[in-house]
């Protein structure tokens, strides 16, 4: 397990809904797992379990990057303290500064030593992404998605949760031209090219919110540059997490807008320069 320190600036769902239930692709190609974790040291020996009884994930070279995103509680004591199979490493931000910084922290860890066709896949720490779909989704981008996003399937979330990300996709999709339905979910799998591809065309700027409204401008900019993206339907189930979801329900709705405000005025500013 290596260390990396980084200074501080359950309803039934319809069987056609969800993906298919087993899937025999096998990676070939490394896959890096970049995972924010604030406070989830109830959750990181579950979602630890969870993977290492599923070696198939894991071709030469894979890695789990834990971004302990300057927790209070025991979550980088528990990664450190690791000694089983999986590649684990620990990237730990001296203060909480939120999912952007955490994924932006994560993503250059992973693009340092791996090549273009890695997988990059994100998730939540809480134990809420359903690994039994990742292989469907590591398909689709083995076969040409350069992004395959999560598209949810709730069950047992609240209604405040719903409405929120049935809001921002509406929102973003509207004010942005999106196509994809699901645009605030953790559960990912990138190209590593197109994440590269990424930073070299914003740099720090590919990821600017510093909240949970950061996966939709990452889906923005992405998008932006051409990006294949597809989507994979996956159950949420909020039951299995330990303890209470981190998003400030609020603070997110602002920033979604503020995304969209940003996003909109760089594409006018872009089409005035090209007019």
């Amino acid at each position: 397990m290596t260390s990396i320190a980084v200074p501080a600036p359950a309803a039934d769902l319809a069987e056609d809904t969800l993906a298919p239930p087993a899937s025999g692709f096998q990676p070939e190609t490394p896959i890096i797992f970049v995972v924010p974790a604030y406070n989830e040291e109830e959750n990181i020996p579950r979602l630890i379990a969870d993977l290492e009884s599923r070696p198939r994930l894991f071709p030469p070279e894979s890695r789990v990057l834990v971004v302990d995103d300057g927790s209070q509680d025991g979550t980088a004591a528990v990664v450190e303290s690791y000694g089983g199979s999986l590649p684990l490493e620990l990237i730990r931000l001296e203060q909480n500064q939120g999912p952007g910084a955490a994924f932006r922290a994560g993503f250059v860890a992973a693009l340092e030593r791996c090549p273009d066709d890695a997988l990059v896949v994100t998730l939540e720490a809480d134990t809420t992404s359903d690994l039994d779909a990742l292989p469907h989704m590591l398909e689709r981008a083995a076969s040409g998605a350069e992004l395959v996003l999560a598209r949810w399937v709730m069950v047992n979330v609240s209604r405040m949760r719903q409405t929120l990300s049935e809001g921002a996709g509406w929102v973003v999709r509207r004010s942005l031209g999106l196509q994809a339905t699901t645009v605030s979910s953790f559960f990912r799998v990138y190209q590593a090219s197109i994440l590269r591809a990424g930073f070299d065309r914003y740099g720090d700027a590919l990821i600017r919110e510093r909240g949970f409204a950061c996966k939709a401008e990452i889906l923005a900019n992405l998008t932006k540059l051409g990006a294949r993206v597809e989507e994979v339907p996956v159950g949420l189930d909020t039951s299995r997490r330990v303890g209470k979801s981190k998003m400030p329900i609020f603070r997110t709705i602002i920033a979604y807008w503020r995304m969209v405000a940003r996003q909109r005025s760089d594409r006018d500013a872009q089409d005035a320069l090209t007019a």
